[in-house]
């Protein structure tokens, strides 16, 4: 097992560590080159055979033909070794309710030299324990291997799908794009006051321009533009509908 970066824990805008490993799909040489100019998702947790990870994982799977056709690629990690997934996917498939496939990889990290690399062990519990386990952890990696959002969650608290999902979408839609999600997107600005005293529906899932768009820019490329009025009078909450950006 190698790596090209030896420092623990990875920021954001990083390049993210590269590494060997041995996968429920084989043997990999190289985590950059098997993700070579996709996005993809590496997703730790704790152990095999435990309550909580195993409804993730058959959660994660049915995601996956999503993902898939927005070039994302999925890889999950724990410290188990590669045997213990394999005879534990049998658990994950039977236990979900919907009918499912487990069709992306699993990481055996028992040395846990990549849980390290990348900040999955906790500092504060690790400890604790004679052999360690990872976080809760989501990286979605760009496709030069820049790490664009992490999720850190405890162990007593499973993931939502649909978030990890909604995350790769407004990292792909603002990776192109000037823009910027807001808050609950695409839920957002369902009903907004118009200059002519009326309300609009016609705004929800829209998306705001970055501050570096400047107004001539922004007429230019976005003439169907909103700007939000409020008591500062700043023009910085510039609503574009989101099929006008894509």
């Amino acid at each position: 097992m190698f790596f090209h970066q030896h420092a623990t824990g990875v920021r954001l805008g990083n390049i993210v560590p590269d590494f060997s490993c041995e996968t429920t799909h084989g043997q990999w040489d190289s985590f950059h080159e098997w993700k070579k100019g996709k996005w993809a998702i590496l997703f730790s947790h704790p152990a095999d055979f435990t309550p909580v990870c195993t409804t993730e994982i058959g959660r994660l799977a049915l995601k996956q033909d999503e993902l898939q056709s927005m070039d994302c690629l999925i890889a999950t990690l724990s410290v188990d070794p590669v045997k213990s997934h394999n005879d534990w996917l049998r658990d994950v498939v039977a236990h979900c309710e919907n009918e499912i496939e487990v069709k992306f990889p699993i990481i055996g990290d028992a040395d846990r030299k990549i849980s390290e690399a990348y900040g999955m062990i906790d500092a504060g519990t690790s400890s604790e324990q004679a052999l360690p386990l990872t976080i809760r952890a989501v990286f979605i990696i760009n496709p030069e291997n820049k790490l664009m959002l992490s999720l850190n969650y405890p162990a007593c608290v499973g993931r939502n799908m649909d978030e990890i999902v909604r995350c790769v979408k407004a990292l792909q839609l603002s990776y192109e794009k000037s823009i910027a999600t807001p808050a609950n997107w695409p839920n957002n600005h369902e009903d907004i006051p118009m200059p002519d005293g009326s309300r609009s529906t016609a705004f929800k899932g829209s998306v705001f321009l970055l501050p570096t768009v400047s107004e001539d820019e922004a007429k230019e490329r976005y003439p169907g533009y909103h700007s939000c009025d409020v008591p500062s009078k700043i023009n910085y909450l510039r609503l574009v509908k989101q099929e006008d950006v894509e």
